[in-house]
């Protein structure tokens, strides 16, 4: 239930009480877990003639010369120990790559969970290896890079220590195989695939080890179980890198483009179409990238996950573009005043090729990511076509940052344009985010300020700023925020769903992890937020009290309650035109979640939140079973169900999901998505056919099918078809 009045973050898995106090074991020790000084690896250099090849065998003569980083150290569940497994890691580079041979040894090999092929697939529900690369030593912002034994592999882009992009793509080579005593995997990652600074020869670096059958994690550099993968602040350092080359530093990608769309409801409508399209790319300076597209195909992108709004409030739905996510970073602004809730973002790139909901084509686009001059910079300028209601836009977004105080940095974004042609819109904003990894020695904290207004020719100018303080730590962490937004802020290129409030927010957890225990960790979580008009007068409280619990199995479960009050200051609609009268509101939910792990081959997601909605009763019940028999296969049928009932009337909304992924090879899948709810009647259908051929060159093949399903009827819409082949030419 996407709902005002339902409190929704990520699961946190809770029991009983009593029985948390009871667990057998030790209490580990809580701070810490980060070896100092940081650890340092370095990369031996090699001529371009003895560069190994990319076949997960690394009896390369060139791997003799690299050294071995020294030993990992486990994040769980013995926080701290040895790792219980071997894993050799050696780092080389010549004048073009950066190889990375691992053998990542396993005394029980037949128990190595092998899982998902697929390219960016759910890598997590099986053995794993993770490289991470902060070339410019930001401390917030890297690349990671994931593979399996299968040979599946992710690549992703860290922003801002929190948000993992996994919709960010490069050209990369990567080999796997199972050997009888563990796996090998062999990577190359072009010094062009990246961006870095000239002449640095110090490079953040983190390498993360999983073990899945023994719910093991090891990590190189530090070791607490309190700092995600996503957070880089931590890392070790890579050395020796220098004297590289990116060439001329040009990519340029181009691609035929051939579809055909059919109308069922008119059958004479039949559209055959094909464009010729690209994108290039220029390495400004090793560290500074420039971008242009003429018409960009967004093909490839998957369906957005469906969304029933029990709300009076827009949903929030992410970018899952290519070319608007490479280096999206660059225009991350505020920290984490937009984390969990997105109201009042600047600039967020969704907007552009969307007009009321409906897609516009995007003709051409320019943009310069990257750093220059100890300067972070992002800049984007889209030409979109025009519509039957409006001329062509010329949308435009622009951020500067400054890294300060070592591991800070100030900032500034500057927006400009509606996509509707109906205002002239300007954002303006600056922030501060401020970030501390050794306050008293061995913790963690963050500061994050901003202030933004718009400029509207239709609304006038309007402000919205705010600030978070954090204290990510454990056994207590804590976190505060404030946010404004006035009743005419109003970004064009941005989001805000919700004006003319004042947003306060408080948060606290306890964490307590066991060794020598069936009992690996518990969690108790509890926030208080609340959100006044500008008079103060208060609009809506949410309370939330819940405890989670988590096995040596990777298992968890989750208690919870939560307190809401809601004045709804004018009526509005549910689905089916249910009405929520003007008036005040308070209830109570009662809530649980279990989530078996994900290296069993069928496993089982699954929520229930009792009994309560505004006045009446309501009830949200959520499963999903993954169901992996082997990296060849994946199928996760999922269902979503609301079931209101209030005075005026009710309503039950239905979501069914369904994907599945095929492997052939890890460089050729078969990816199918289906979608229905009952509320729309709508049916979605999307298959996609991707194959690498080699390294920057595919073919891709889509077809979707949507259609109505009134009474147990289908009525078709629309058929669409289309076949994509591409190849980027690297100079």
């Amino acid at each position: 239930m996407k709902s005002a009045g339902i409190y929704r973050r990520a699961p946190f898995w809770m029991g009983a009480l009593l029985l948390c106090a009871a667990a057998p074991g030790t209490v580990w020790a809580q701070a810490g877990g980060i070896r100092l000084p940081l650890p340092t690896a370095n990369a031996v250099r090699i001529d371009t003639a003895e560069a190994p090849a990319i076949d997960a065998d690394l009896t390369d003569p060139a791997w003799a010369k690299a050294h071995l980083l020294e030993p990992m150290l486990q994040v769980s569940p013995d926080f701290g120990a040895e790792a219980s497994e071997r894993t050799d890691v050696r780092i080389m580079y010549d004048e073009n790559n950066l190889y990375f041979g691992i053998y990542a040894y396993d005394s029980t090999p037949e128990a190595i969970a092998v899982r998902a092929m697929a390219r960016d697939g759910d890598l997590g529900s099986g053995d794993t290896i993770r490289i991470i690369l902060d070339p410019g030593m930001t401390r917030r912002d890297a690349y990671t890079f994931q593979l399996g034994p299968s040979g599946g592999r992710l690549d992703a882009l860290l922003q801002n220590n929190v948000t993992n992009l996994v919709e960010w793509d490069t050209i990369w080579d990567a080999e796997a195989r199972v050997v009888a005593d563990g796996y090998i995997i062999e990577v190359a990652i072009p010094f062009r695939s990246l961006s870095y600074e000239p002449g640095a020869t110090q490079w953040g670096f983190e390498f993360t080890r999983q073990i899945r059958h023994k719910n093991e994690t090891v990590r190189w550099s530090n070791y607490s179980p309190t700092i995600s993968f996503t957070d880089v602040s931590q890392a070790g350092t890579l050395t020796g890198i220098d004297n590289v080359s990116q060439g001329l530093g040009l990519d340029v990608q181009v691609y035929g483009v051939g579809r055909i769309k059919h109308d069922w409801r008119d059958p004479e409508r039949t559209s055959p179409s094909g464009t010729i399209g690209g994108n290039a790319y220029y390495k400004i300076t090793p560290a500074l990238t420039g971008t242009l597209t003429v018409n960009p195909d967004f093909s490839d992108a998957p369906l957005d996950a469906r969304q029933v709004n029990t709300t009076r409030f827009s949903l929030f739905t992410p970018e899952t573009r290519d070319f608007f996510l490479q280096d999206a970073s660059a225009f991350e602004f505020g920290g984490r005043n937009f984390v969990e809730d997105n109201n009042a973002r600047p600039f967020f790139s969704r907007n552009i090729g969307l007009v009321d909901g409906r897609p516009v084509s995007i003709l051409a686009g320019g943009k310069i990511s990257g750093e220059y001059g100890g300067f972070g910079i992002g800049a984007l300028s889209v030409y979109t076509n025009e519509t039957s209601m409006t001329p062509g836009q010329l949308l435009s977004a622009a951020r500067i940052t400054r890294r300060v105080l070592a591991e800070s940095r100030v900032g500034f974004i500057f927006t400009d344009g509606d996509p509707t042609g109906a205002t002239d819109n300007t954002v303006l904003g600056g922030d501060f985010q401020y970030r501390n990894t050794n306050l008293f020695g061995e913790y963690v904290f963050e500061a994050d300020t901003f202030y933004q207004r718009s400029f509207s020719s239709a609304y006038g100018n309007d402000d919205s700023f705010g600030f978070n303080v954090s204290f990510p730590n454990e056994p207590w962490g804590g976190e505060f925020g404030f946010k404004e937004v006035g009743n005419d802020f109003r970004p064009a290129l941005g989001f805000a769903n919700r004006r003319g409030i004042r947003f306060y927010n408080f948060e606290l957890e306890n964490r307590r992890r066991f060794r020598d225990s069936y009992l690996q960790e518990r969690g108790f979580f509890t926030a208080v937020d609340f959100v006044t008009d500008l008079r103060n007068r208060l609009e809506t409280r949410r309370v939330v009290i819940e405890m989670d619990l988590a096995n040596n199995q990777d298992d968890s479960i989750e208690f919870g309650i939560r307190d809401f009050l809601e004045n709804v200051p004018e009526a509005f609609d549910l689905p089916n035109d249910v009405p929520i009268p003007a008036g005040r509101y308070h209830w109570t939910n009662f809530s649980a979640e279990l989530e078996t792990s994900a290296v069993r081959t069928l496993a089982l997601e699954a929520g229930f939140q009792c009994c309560s909605f505004y006045d009446g009763d309501g009830v949200e019940v959520t499963a999903a079973i993954p169901y992996r028999p082997s990296q060849y296969f994946e199928l996760i049928p999922s269902y979503e169900g609301t079931f209101i009932d209030v005075p005026a009337g009710s309503v039950n909304i239905h979501l069914f999901a369904l994907e599945s992924v095929v492997n052939i090879t890890p460089d050729m899948q078969l990816a199918m998505q289906a979608q229905y709810d009952n509320i729309s009647e709508s049916f979605g259908f999307l298959g996609r056919y991707r194959w690498e051929f080699m390294p920057g060159s595919e073919l891709f093949v889509a077809i979707g099918q949507s259609a109505i399903v009134p009474q147990q009827r289908i009525v078709l819409q629309t058929t669409q078809f289309s076949i994509r082949v591409g190849h980027t030419f690297r100079l």
